[in-house]
């Protein structure tokens, strides 16, 4: 097992750690708000008041300039260098799913796409098709068959989709068909490897298949990658971690690093709010929770939206906190401004409360406060030694 110093200090002890994840909350400045951001403009008075007693800080995802994919970013914050311990979207997407993965299954995300008669993609998400739909479409494709290998393809969410390719000799050093951009084609599955000619005929046929099922008449693939086992956070840090999210990939890249999944009804934030009280009741000592409509929102470059989604966090923000949590911290896995409309590589806002902080440098929870605060800047993966500090959960270093 990997051990760092980090592990070699970390104990065992009764108090409770929330991480709660408001995904791609970071933005950058914009016209429509005056020069503010969208969290800047958003009216969170709980966050605010929790801002004033805690310290603030920035996170830089990966390192300065590198604009991170949702796995890595996550996988950061818990305290995973991104580069060393790198996976695919397509695995945490289908442990997401509970799909039941063998050690060397090719895994990638699916998304269905609009493409133009000339095979220009117009839209990466097909307009965002229903699940519904989406399980209908995967019920066409599922049956493609091709030579060496078993295919499994299954729905996650919305556009969203997985397929895994069974077979020997498998490998990932495939570039993600998805072009990251409206307005290109699908970029072209090269190589003379196994994997490189399952996947070509794997969305030839697809295609075929889709051609006349407006919007989500092609796919693109990304997020290729091998299954193998990565160290738990229960080994490396002596914790009992559980997870209350409700997008399949969030529940992935946490069951991957050995959180356990807590069931979330009504699938919006009270249930969730009562499926992270499950948690502390089973005796989990800490718990991810994670708030995707922010993200989505700065995806579609919708401001109102995004803000709308920061607000909603924070009136439910109270509903947490009065679970006797010991230390509470909030943040971003990434930047999401709404003028890019993609992941950026801006530093994310980061708050912590509760332990010996060094609080009264904030008096809201922003960038711009943030960017002043008492924790400064660091990297996303520094945040859990500084989590399990809080929490007095690491031991001192040397005599």
């Amino acid at each position: 097992m990997y051990k760092g110093l980090t592990e070699e200090l970390a104990r065992k002890t009764d108090s409770r750690i929330l991480l709660a994840i408001i995904d791609g909350v970071g933005d950058v400045s914009n016209a429509e708000l005056g020069g503010r951001t969208p969290l800047e403009a958003a009216e969170t008075p709980q966050l605010d008041r929790l801002a004033s007693e805690s310290a603030l800080g920035l996170h830089i995802p990966v390192s300065p300039g590198i604009t991170p994919g949702s796995g890595p970013a996550h996988l950061a914050l818990f305290g995973y260098d991104p580069v060393t311990f790198n996976v695919g979207r397509g695995v945490l997407a289908a442990l997401g799913m509970e799909f039941d993965l063998e050690y060397g299954d090719l895994v990638a995300r699916i998304n269905f796409c609009t493409v133009d008669d000339d095979g220009v993609i117009t839209d990466r998400r097909a307009g965002r098709i229903s699940t519904e739909k989406c399980t209908e479409l995967i019920s066409l494709i599922s049956d493609i068959e091709i030579n060496d290998v078993e295919t499994f393809v299954f729905p996650v969410k919305q556009h969203r989709a997985c397929v895994v390719f069974r077979g020997e000799g498998l490998d990932d050093n495939i570039e993600d068909t998805d072009p990251g951009l409206t307005g290109k084609k699908p970029v072209n599955v090269t190589g003379p490897g196994k994997s490189a000619r399952v996947v070509r005929e794997f969305i030839m046929e697809a295609g075929r298949i889709l051609h006349r099922r407006h919007p989500a008449n092609f796919i693109i693939l990304r997020g290729f990658s091998i299954y193998k086992e990565f160290p738990s956070m229960r080994d490396r840090f002596r914790l009992s971690p559980a997870v209350a999210a409700l997008y399949p990939m969030y529940k992935g890249v946490a069951r991957f690093v050995g959180m356990d999944v807590q069931i979330c009804e009504p699938e919006d934030l009270d249930g969730q709010a009562r499926a992270v009280k499950s948690a502390l009741e089973s005796g989990h000592d800490f718990v991810f929770l994670h708030h995707k409509p922010a993200d989505s929102a700065g995806e579609d470059g919708n401001v109102p939206a995004k803000i709308k989604a920061i607000e909603e966090f924070d009136r439910h923000l109270p509903s947490f906190l009065k679970l006797g949590f010991d230390v509470v911290c909030i943040t971003g896995d990434h930047s999401t401004p709404c003028s890019m409309k993609l992941h950026s590589w801006h530093p994310v806002p980061v708050l912590i409360n509760g332990g010996p902080q060094r609080i009264g440098y904030s008096k809201a929870f922003s960038e711009r406060e943030a960017l002043s605060g008492a924790l400064g800047s660091f990297r996303a993966m520094d945040l859990m030694p500084l989590l399990l500090a809080s929490a007095g959960k690491l031991a001192k270093f040397g005599a």
